[in-house]
């Protein structure tokens, strides 16, 4: 067993256009092309052996712990896990590397698994005596984290004596794949521990990232448990929190787009809930209420994914020197200068490149920044006709009206993000954008009741990180 160990995942939101694309069936629906960034907020779990014959679950995030004994778990009937966790590895892995080749949600990746029944869960509830008041977000965290420790760690001759804290910088329950960060960080964490995956941090090194084939791995158990807290997902939260960097999702397929810039953002929680079943209902029933009107919607928001897929490709294809960060075999890193004797400095936000820079360097940042507004200015174009045909379709909410009027009086492009109806949504910040200028939106944001974070996307996906690398702030949420 290995000593204590530091997992990190990034939320697997926002969506860059539709979540409730991969719930509709309707072959409408499901040609419509969505994309799916990682978001630069983090959950981090501590895991650390123990010897006193406990299994110990601590998140702090919603005042949730629980203490197992491991005798009592490893009587319990856990027969009806072997049909899908024996499944996990039969699945059949393509050739293809990446979220493509087994991301879960498409049925020739997936197989015949059978997704956990509710009675099933109210079983294993009652048997490891979770309380009959534990319901929401405690209730199918915890059950979550039982049915992958079960899962996975009933292989060892004797189940692990773990402690476990998981912390979020996002609070749970907003939308921006919070779930699936905490399931990738517990298969992670699990897999690591139990020796089915290697810990791929080396003597020395502040951060490891696992190989192609264990991040299936992580994947595949992510989505298991996805399942039991949401019931039918579509794999796109844990395969962008397990890979990062950018996936493109339509009929029920995906892949990675590489290269992706880590664009600036503001992330906005209006607060508002929101049902994604009721506002996929309500979609449905558009079409089939006005085939001829949102058939040509649905057509035309594919094609802004689309052109945004090319946009996002050309900021990373342009042949100048360019000042973000790209997302590159699984790290961020600047691109370099042709021919230039400065280089950019590798470290810091973008808020930051600019008073960094030598004083030789203030016509070329002017230049970068130039190049790279015009392409942030037209994504911001699309973001916005994006969101007037969301709103059209019926997801849209006076929240985010609001959030996106606040924002346009700035200067600024926003739209939801999520399922919509009230929810998040997310703020284009250009490079170069003066301070001021930020700081304004927030508090005009904040000053409506909502809450806000300044962030990026594009960001890595699951790791592991020596305890020295973790902020101070970091160890303090997770009780050290």
């Amino acid at each position: 067993m290995e000593n204590t160990l530091w997992f990190m995942a990034r939320s697997g939101a926002p969506r860059d256009m539709n979540d409730w694309l991969p719930h509709l069936s309707d072959t409408k629906f499901e040609e419509v092309v969505a994309l799916a960034v990682a978001l630069n907020l983090r959950t981090f779990l501590l895991l650390r052996p123990q010897s006193n014959g406990k299994v110990s679950l601590n998140l702090p995030n919603i005042g949730a712990k629980q203490v197992w004994d491991v005798a009592t778990l490893e009587l319990l009937d856990t027969s009806f896990l072997v049909s899908w966790s024996d499944w996990i590895g039969l699945l059949r892995i393509p050739e293809k590397d990446g979220p493509g080749s087994c991301a879960a949600p498409d049925k020739t990746c997936q197989g015949d698994v059978p997704a956990p029944t509710l009675e099933q869960l109210e079983k294993l509830k009652k048997m490891a005596g979770l309380p009959r008041d534990c319901a929401g977000n405690e209730g199918v965290a915890l059950l979550a984290f039982l049915y992958l420790y079960l899962g996975i760690c009933r292989k060892q001759r004797t189940l692990p004596s773990l402690d476990i804290v998981v912390w979020s910088e996002l609070p749970p329950g907003a939308g921006l794949g919070s779930s699936a960060a905490y399931s990738v960080c517990l298969a992670a964490a699990l897999l690591t521990a139990c020796e089915e995956i290697a810990n791929p941090l080396k003597d020395g090194a502040s951060v490891g990232r696992w190989p192609e084939e264990d991040l299936k791995s992580i994947n595949k158990w992510a989505f298991e448990g996805e399942r039991v807290i949401h019931g039918n997902p579509s794999g796109v939260d844990n395969a962008v929190s397990t890979w990062g960097g950018a996936l493109r999702y339509q009929q029920g397929k995906m892949s990675s787009l590489k290269g992706l810039p880590a664009l600036q953002i503001l992330l906005t929680n209006t607060k508002v809930p929101r049902s994604t079943k009721a506002l996929v209902a309500g979609v449905r029933n558009k079409l089939s209420k006005f085939p001829e009107i949102v058939a040509p919607l649905l057509t035309s928001i594919d094609a802004i994914s689309l052109e945004c897929e090319r946009v996002l490709g050309e900021m990373v294809a342009a042949p100048v020197p360019e000042q973000y960060l790209i997302l590159e075999d699984g790290k961020l890193s600047p691109l370099a200068f042709s021919g230039e004797r400065n280089r950019l400095p590798s470290k810091g936000p973008v808020a930051a490149v600019q008073a960094q820079l030598h004083p030789e360097s203030e016509a070329l940042w002017l230049e970068i920044c130039h190049v790279i507004s015009d392409h942030v200015t037209m994504a911001g174009e699309l973001m916005d006709m994006n969101q007037h045909h969301l709103n059209a379709l019926g997801v849209g909410h006076a929240s985010l009206d609001r959030l996106c009027q606040i924002t346009a009086a700035l200067g600024l492009h926003s739209k939801l993000t999520g399922a919509g109806g009230g929810g998040c949504g997310i703020t284009l910040l250009k490079p170069g954008l003066e301070r001021a200028s930020v700081e304004a939106a927030k508090q005009a944001l904040t000053a409506c009741g909502f809450d806000c974070w300044e962030t990026s996307i594009g960001a890595p996906g699951v790791s592991v990180h020596s305890a020295a690398s973790v902020e101070d702030r970091v160890g303090q949420a997770l009780g050290l």
